[in-house]
């Protein structure tokens, strides 16, 4: 566990209590209704933004108010169907909106909505200042993904790997775009390369699909020596397709976020490094910064709040895992 994170369990102890007591008093506090936008929540990621999520909505329902998840049923049509849970946010009244700008040109239209509404908005996981700049939102929440990439292609040269594959099975989500780009800034600044593969949308949270592509890229250009994924469950099919193309002595892994999985290859060696971006925070803060700004008129000078990137690779490992076992990385 970080400090951060130990601060903000901390602070969230703190502020249930605090918020109890308050209610308790004023038993006519109506509190805000928050609405998230998210990933499914069956999402190994995502199920960790959510958790963060809902243990800040203790404070904001001990406050009166409640805290609604609203996903996708899969990620096929992802910019259209979050487009219309923003919507559907708008119109079961939502006093304040959390959402990712996965997709701007599908997502734009929706946001901007939310804006117009005078619903205060923040935008978390994807999008970057810059599309809080552009949108009217008041915060930013989350890792950028092309410094997150970079990271991971400066990581990955250090290291002399300096030919990567970046693997995308969500071509197209801009965020994702991003760290594809960063990671080939990042290696080709080594002087290495780096490509981007990019696979059906349909093959994102099926193993078997990535790790069939996966292997068969690999089997098709033997000067690959690095992979890089932008999501645990496909790191996960990309450490069996590395076995099963016989490239465990030639090819190297990393990727975005973690599991226990994960964890355990970094440990065993299989897996060089992950790119943590805090998911816990994401959701934590991201609710609890718009419960105060609906409740009390409060804000935070800091428009861009950055949970990441961070690397976990084999000397901190050990210490990440009590974070893992709780739910909170």
């Amino acid at each position: 566990m970080t400090y951060i994170t130990r601060i903000a369990a901390l602070l969230s102890t703190a502020l249930i209590g605090a918020g109890t007591a308050a209610l308790a008093q004023d038993d006519s506090q109506t509190g805000a209704d928050i609405f998230v936008i998210g990933g499914k929540a069956d999402d190994p990621f995502w199920s960790i933004v959510k958790r963060g999520a809902e243990d800040a909505g203790q404070i904001v329902e001990a406050q009166g108010g409640s805290v609604t998840w609203l996903g996708p049923q899969n990620y096929d049509n992802l910019g259209a169907d979050a487009a219309d849970l923003i919507r559907t946010a708008i119109s079961q009244g939502a006093d304040a909106i959390v959402g990712p700008n996965w997709v701007p040109e599908s997502m734009d239209e929706a946001f901007a909505a939310v804006v117009e509404a005078d619903i205060p908005l923040i935008l978390y996981n994807a999008g970057g200042l810059e599309a809080a700049d552009r949108l009217g939102a008041l915060n930013y929440i989350g890792s950028d993904d092309f410094l997150a990439g970079k990271a991971a292609g400066e990581y990955f040269a250090q290291a002399g790997v300096t030919n990567v594959v970046c693997v995308n099975t969500l071509p197209g989500a801009a965020n994702l775009q991003a760290q594809c780009a960063g990671l080939a800034e990042g290696v080709t600044a080594a002087g290495g390369t780096a490509e981007e593969l990019p696979l059906p949308m349909t093959s994102f949270g099926n193993p078997t699909a990535v790790s069939q592509a996966v292997k068969a890229h690999l089997l098709q250009n033997p000067d690959v020596t690095g992979l890089y994924t932008i999501g645990n469950v496909d790191a996960n099919s990309a450490s069996i397709a590395i076995t099963q193309a016989g490239a465990a002595g030639r090819v190297q892994l990393g990727g975005f976020n973690m599991d226990q999985t994960i964890l355990d290859n970094i440990s065993s060696g299989a897996q060089l490094f992950a790119i943590d971006q805090q998911g816990y925070l994401q959701g934590f803060l991201a609710v609890s910064l718009l419960n105060n700004h609906v409740n009390y008129g409060l804000t935070v000078p800091t428009r861009q709040i950055l949970t990441g990137p961070g690397i976990v690779d084999a000397s901190n490992v050990e210490a990440t895992l009590a974070g893992v076992q709780s739910g909170t990385r």
